[in-house]
């Protein structure tokens, strides 16, 4: 894939960081770009106050610190993260920019949603000089939360939790965390269909993360809200490549479902997978929007499909660079008159928007099954 300008700024900056001054046609050459695209991403980076330009070179902003070092007093965060591709990439993205623009060093563990091993990789961000910690713990199953929690009520350092949260009333609780409301994106997704005049969407997803389970419970409690029933149980669902039995299920399921026409419209868990339910029930004789209008949850790569696909987008990139925020705040100053390690915790949630595209329209017909519970 493509690198784009936000990865290819990340880099610039890193190779600067570590050098402290470089000429821009070397950062050219070792970014493997032209000298022209190198000299506009100095002067985009110069721009916003992240690096100092002169004469051909660039340099690290001397009150942000020389050759890598936060400026004096600037902390050193650390992050744990599940993945650092897909939708953590972006959450990773919003951190590092923020910790740069606040003077703060951010290092990055990767986990690959192991959680056993998220104790460790904490402990080694701590050994690598972290005065704080961003947590994105590799919580993939509903007692996860339950079962990998102690360790990090344990850890002797400022911390906040990045889109996760613990079991309600357990210790975790009492942390500073930033996440995504996933309910209110879901509830975006079902008014908007039903302003198109479908009835109450039927909902194709995981179960194997914290947003998956979160889009789960957000449905349901979306219809509730709205006074809507199910066209029928939520149809479980994976990647064609991690489970291809489970998602051949989810299609034929999905079809009989549009066929006996108890609903026209659907909400899928995530992008990858809508892409290829969506070429698959086009095999099965289902046409996007034609015979379903189809609604994806997390706008990774929703606008790449061929019929691109309406989406619900969580603020990834503000999430990571709300957290960061909070936690250099944390880490840094006073808050309320008071230490800020003494100030109130927050409990931060960014809404989601909804990205409309062409594979949602009006329903050619409507099943009375799928309307309101009163009707």
């Amino acid at each position: 894939m493509r690198e784009g300008a936000a990865e290819r700024h990340d880099r610039l900056l890193e190779l600067v960081r570590e050098q402290g001054t470089a000429r821009v046609s070397d950062l050219a050459a070792r970014l493997g770009v032209s000298p022209v695209t190198a000299r506009r991403d100095a002067e985009a980076l110069a721009a916003r106050g992240l690096l100092d330009r002169v004469h051909g070179s660039v340099s690290w902003p001397a009150e942000r610190g020389p050759c890598g070092t936060p400026a004096s007093g600037g902390p050193v965060i650390g992050m744990l993260a599940p993945a650092a591709v897909y939708y953590f990439a972006e959450v990773i993205r919003g951190a590092h920019e923020a910790a740069a623009r606040l003077g703060a060093r951010l290092i990055l563990r990767v986990t690959d949603y192991r959680p056993e091993d998220d104790a460790a990789h904490a402990a080694g961000l701590l050994a690598a000089g972290a005065q704080g910690l961003l947590l994105a713990p590799s919580w993939t199953e509903p007692g996860h939360p339950a079962a990998y929690s102690d360790w990090l009520a344990q850890l002797p350092v400022e911390k906040v939790l990045v889109e996760r949260t613990g079991v309600p009333g357990g210790p975790l609780d009492g942390f500073d965390r930033v996440c995504s409301d996933h309910a209110h994106g879901v509830l975006l997704a079902i008014r908007y269909l039903l302003e198109l005049g479908h009835g109450a969407p039927l909902l194709v997803a995981r179960a194997d993360s914290p947003t998956a389970q979160a889009v789960r419970a957000g449905y349901a409690r979306g219809l509730a809200v709205l006074g809507l029933r199910a066209p029928g149980p939520v149809i479980e669902s994976s990647s064609d490549e991690r489970d291809p039995v489970l998602f051949e299920q989810a299609a034929l399921g999905l079809r009989d479902v549009v066929r006996r026409g108890r609903a026209t419209a659907a909400l899928m868990h995530n992008d990858e997978d809508a892409i290829r339910m969506m070429r698959r029930l086009a095999e099965l004789g289902v046409r996007v929007p034609d015979d379903l209008s189809l609604v994806t949850y997390d706008d990774e790569v929703a606008a790449l499909a061929d019929t691109p696909l309406t989406a619900v987008a969580p603020p990834k990139r503000e999430v990571g660079r709300s957290a960061a925020e909070l936690l250099v705040e944390r880490l840094s100053g006073e808050r309320y008159g008071v230490p800020s390690d003494l100030a109130p915790r927050r409990h931060v949630a960014l809404l989601p928007t909804l990205r409309v595209r062409d594979s949602c329209g009006r329903p050619s017909n409507r099943s009375a099954d799928s309307g309101p519970s009163g009707s």
